[in-house]
């Protein structure tokens, strides 16, 4: 790499772009406004310093970010590049450039994610915004989640055997053909030919189970000799580590049980869930093909593989506001900036939504864009989390769960609220007036807690025992949280109830318009490639469209469209006020 930047724009390429866009167009005003952003440096570590010159990788990730904002593939884009007048203004390419080989797209970006630069660009774009007072620390931010379905295709658990074991015979045959044909010989080769030369889900699987739990026992028998052939002394040590070797071992032991019968034979059969046990969720494989997607559920209605995506960003001027400063005295944007996406973050899509909340958090604080309001869907997040971000100078607004003891589910007796807690004497009084008799600090699920116990004498004559507790010894126990964490979750669960907190609480909304931007925009639900690694650069760089996209707009001075009604909707909403 010759670290240069974007070149100049050519002469007759800027004289022919303000003929043909006298208002100019998003990859120009991108170039105008961003050229800084797209520099060559900061990628240097991703490519050496001996060899042919190769292609400016500030210009590759300029073609990546505008690829995104136009939802292309790779052919489209190297196609827009060449026959394209306004990018060639952004690349700085000359009329009659030819551009690049498509190909070269997919290697660059290889090469990010194997230097770990996959939001390299996201975060050097909102470093820009942050130095030109459009993002700010200290405002309000909203986050929000949805769905992304996997580049692989869904297999049920006959189907995933058979195809993990035919993904490694392309691999072997690929790689290691002479020891393949000679280690298993013509015969047994024709015989996998015939099984596992299309894909498993291709043709139809026999329709009486006897028949499918045969070829389950035969798909299991093969990844078993599979397995046992590259491990054997005399095989290549280097097929152990081929990839689609390794998850065929895991996926046969998840799904694969191997036993002896009476008379001694070894037995491969599938494990059943009752008796043999399956892995949870969060480590159960899906495809051969891709060895981060995982089944997953929200609701009743909602099952996928793949993964999850969080998106973060500022909303200072919803609803008129211009937004306050923080209580470390920073500012929040400007009045009047853009709505943009300061973190975006990709997890598994078994991970718990509330979980990805305090890596957000702490990555914000890095890009020193920490946000005084963290508004949030509700994920239940823990008292520990609220607790650690109100340390941090951050209030989250979202729902907490609230006290689930049988009392307060069934709105009948005692709950935790109904006792008086004194921190001080470390004693606690019930609403009959005794008082606690033990104070005991403890370690729940790896996290501090305080068990308080009643006497018994106190708690078996007492007149409202049946509506306190229903232990069998007869005395009531507590669990509390230690004090700081208790009185913030006490006091958060009082506010949530209130008119003003919902009001408030329903800016989180607005992050709802984002993800849909965010899915229409650059196809963010579904992966285009395969892998955490890679579908977390999909994202940066869907994420790092957006921003451009509303950049854009703020630049041009372009008002937000407002949501689009129907007329049917218009006509329903007349007829209701004239009704009222």
């Amino acid at each position: 790499m010759r670290p240069q930047g974007l070149p100049e724009v050519p002469e007759l390429t800027a004289a022919v772009a303000a003929v043909v866009f006298p208002d100019g167009s998003l990859a120009m005003r991108v170039r105008e406004e961003l050229a800084g952003v797209f520099a060559d440096e900061p990628f240097a570590e991703a490519f050496g310093a001996r060899g042919p010159a190769g292609l400016s990788p500030g210009m590759l990730a300029l073609v990546t970010v505008l690829q995104f904002a136009e939802n292309l593939t790779d052919r489209q884009a190297a196609e827009a590049v060449r026959e394209r007048l306004s990018w060639k203004y952004a690349l700085g390419l000359e009329l009659t450039d030819t551009g690049f080989d498509f190909t070269v797209l997919a290697r660059f970006r290889a090469r990010l994610v194997e230097h770990g630069m996959e939001r390299l660009v996201f975060d050097r774009l909102l470093e820009h915004c942050r130095g030109k007072g459009l993002v700010g620390a200290g405002g309000k931010q909203r986050t929000d989640s949805t769905h992304v379905i996997s580049a692989v295709r869904d297999l049920n658990r006959l189907e995933l055997a058979g195809e993990s074991v035919r993904a490694v015979l392309e691999a072997l045959a690929g790689a290691a053909p002479s020891w393949l044909a000679g280690r298993f010989g013509a015969e047994r080769v024709a015989e996998w030919e015939l099984r596992y030369a299309a894909r498993v889900d291709s043709w139809r699987l026999p329709s009486s189970k006897t028949r499918r739990d045969r070829l389950a026992e035969v798909y299991g028998q093969d990844a078993l000799v599979l397995l046992r052939a590259v491990r054997e002394p005399d095989a290549p040590a280097w097929l152990r580590e081929v990839e689609p070797v390794e998850l065929l071992r895991r996926i046969f032991v998840q799904t694969y049980h191997v036993t002896c019968n009476a008379r001694g034979r070894e037995v491969v059969r599938k494990r059943e869930a009752d008796s043999d046990g399956v892995p949870p969720g969060q480590l159960r494989l899906a495809s051969p093909y891709d060895a981060d997607a995982r089944w997953s559920a929200k609701g009743d209605e909602l099952f996928w593989c793949g993964y999850k995506v969080h998106l973060t960003e500022t909303c200072d001027n919803d609803n008129g506001t211009d937004g306050a400063g923080g209580t470390d005295g920073t500012a929040p944007a400007a009045a009047g900036a853009p709505h943009l996406i300061t973190d975006v973050a990709t997890t598994a899509s078994t991970a718990p939504d509330v979980t990805a909340t305090a890596a957000i958090q702490h990555r914000l604080a890095e890009r020193q864009v920490k946000p005084g309001e963290h508004y949030l869907d509700s994920g239940y997040p823990s008292a520990d989390l609220v607790t650690d971000a109100a340390r941090d100078g951050i209030t989250m607004i979202t729902p907490l769960l609230g006290d689930h003891s049988r009392q307060a589910r069934e709105a009948e007796g005692f709950d935790k609220a109904a006792f008086r807690i004194d921190w001080n004497t470390r004693q606690v009084t019930c609403p009959e007036g005794s008082t606690s008799t033990g104070w005991y600090p403890v370690q729940q699920h790896g996290r501090d807690a305080i068990v308080i116990a009643f006497a018994g004498g106190d708690c078996r004559p007492c007149p409202s025992r049946e509506r306190c507790t229903a232990a069998v010894r007869g005395n009531r126990m507590l669990t509390l949280r230690p004090r700081e964490v208790h009185e913030h979750v006490t006091a958060a669960r009082a506010e949530q109830k209130s008119d003003t907190w919902q009001a408030k609480y329903a800016l989180r909304a607005g992050v709802e318009g984002t993800i849909n931007q965010a899915l229409d925009v650059t196809g963010m639900r579904r992966a285009r490639y395969r892998g955490l690694p890679k579908v977390t650069l999909q994202h940066a760089f869907s994420a790092t469209a957006i921003n451009i996209i509303r950049l854009d707009a703020h630049w041009a001075s372009r008002q937000p469209h407002r949501t689009r009604r129907s007329w049917t909707s218009r006509l329903s909403r007349l007829v209701y006020q004239l009704a009222a």
